[in-house]
């Protein structure tokens, strides 16, 4: 890397960590979530207001390979993330309303993108039609999980009956969009890889049945060990002798050790699994989703806090932040015709029709009541970050071309924005947070069934 990189290099992750920062406290400001400012913070260093020569010149053509790499290192830890808080349990007794509207909000946008899909092939279509259009689909399809679960701890909604089921179906709307974004990523590869793709099942099965017990082992020796650390210290700071308190000391350093290394395993085992993926014709997010959604649940936290703790801090303050600045770099709306706009309205269209009636015909089949189910689909409509994700593959797959994918991306934030306003005038409020008049979610399984109306108002039957 030439000094001149170097220079580069660190002046773009200064530029891109503060306005990503200030545009996302902005959004925040504004009710909106964070991800919305940062992806505004790429568009506007990117061509649409300031031009194609600003943007090179801010971002030199030989820096953004670097910064492209950066972004791949986050993007794998969101994704790492992203599958260690998809709880698999949640297909389990989801309930009937879970059932419903998982369906009709994920089938109903699949059939209206793969039909809007068809109608762009001929002037928009890049690679194979059948990935092109599989694509597509799940590109209307998806679901932000985790802007979506920020929305809902913001709004007061995380213990009630609404917030518990639009979790559940993101969380399994989300699993299926990247089993779905897989094969479209097969198809559009091409032949020559067809061969290594017969390994995916042996090397799924062999991360469930193998890796998981590895880690679920290393998860409960680094907790005991942990434990006697903590006793040891605890013995240590009451006793008054410096060998006692030297002892204390040491045993919360080894068990802070341990810490660290069960950190590095699990470093270590994304990045090995991201790359197994790769090597198979696959993308390396979906080894990275799978290694976070193997690792065990079931009383082993040592894992599940440790790799948060340590790695999200890092991925979400710098790494990520660049990834959003360089998928707005790629946005360029200044030469939209009316022809594109029309395109960009029937985007608009089928996403929020398709996310916004199935999900209330869903939910009204399964039990909600109009406003109830009215404001689920409002929440599901969420795209943010996850949208983003998808497009930036499509556009490495040659999937996308520039301008579908530009209005693409306006769609994802459109959806993601309009998530708030939406809840405000749909749910009636009470109290400081904003919390819909709910009783709080069921704790035991089917209780959702026994009185599916009974945590709504009574005014929205």
């Amino acid at each position: 890397m030439t000094p001149s990189q170097t220079l580069y290099l660190l002046l773009d992750l200064a530029l891109i960590l503060g306005l990503a920062r200030l545009l996302g406290a902005a959004a925040r400001a504004l009710g909106q979530p964070a991800v919305i400012g940062e992806i505004l913070a790429g568009v506007l260093l990117g061509p649409t207001l300031l031009g194609a020569h600003f943007a090179d010149t801010l971002f030199p053509a030989d820096v953004r390979p670097l910064l492209s790499a950066l972004a791949g290192v986050g993007l794998a830890l969101f994704m790492f993330a992203v599958g260690l808080e998809i709880d698999l349990g949640v297909l389990r007794g989801g309930g009937r309303v879970t059932l419903w509207a998982t369906t009709f909000s994920t089938v109903l946008p699949l059939g209206l993108g793969a039909g809007l899909a068809w109608l762009l092939a001929d002037t928009h279509r890049q690679g194979p039609l059948l990935a092109f259009v599989l694509f597509f689909a799940v590109a209307m399809a998806a679901t932000a999980f985790p802007v979506l679960a920020r929305i809902i701890a913001d709004r007061g909604l995380t213990r009630t009956r609404l917030g518990t089921t639009a979790l559940t179906c993101a969380a399994i709307t989300d699993l299926l969009v990247w089993i779905l974004l897989a094969v479209a990523a097969a198809v559009a590869t091409g032949e020559d890889l067809d061969w290594r793709l017969v390994l995916l099942v042996p090397y799924v099965v062999l991360m469930i049945t193998v890796v998981r017990p590895l880690l679920r082992k290393a998860g409960g020796l680094s907790g005991r060990k942990r434990k006697r650390g903590t006793g040891f210290t605890a013995s240590g700071a009451s006793d008054a002798s410096g060998a006692s308190d030297a002892s204390g000391a040491s045993d919360a350093s080894g068990a802070s050790g341990e810490s660290t290394n069960l950190v590095v395993l699990v470093l270590a085992g994304l990045l090995l699994s991201s790359a197994c993926t790769e090597w198979l014709g696959l993308h390396y997010i979906f080894g990275a989703f799978l290694f976070g959604a193997i690792i065990p649940r079931d009383g082993h936290t040592a894992l599940r806090e440790g790799a948060l703790q340590r790695m999200e801090p890092l991925s979400r303050l710098l790494l990520l932040p660049v990834y959003f600045v360089l998928a707005g770099l790629k946005v360029d709306l200044s030469e939209l015709d009316l022809t594109d706009l029309g395109t960009l309205a029937a985007i608009l269209v089928v996403a929020m029709a398709g996310k916004l009636l199935g999900t209330y015909v869903g939910a009204r089949l399964g039990g909600f009541g109009r406003r109830p189910a009215a404001a689920l689909g409002a929440l599901l409509n969420t795209r943010g970050l996850t949208e983003l994700v998808v497009l930036g593959i499509g556009l490495e797959l040659g999937l996308l071309d520039g301008t579908l994918y530009s209005l693409m991306v306006v769609m994802a934030v459109a959806t993601t924005a309009l998530t708030g306003p939406l809840l405000t005038r749909i749910l009636p409020t009470t109290g400081k947070n904003g919390a819909p008049a709910e009783q709080p979610a069921p704790t035991t399984p089917g209780a959702q069934e026994a009185s599916p109306r009974e945590a709504v108002p009574a005014t929205d039957k």
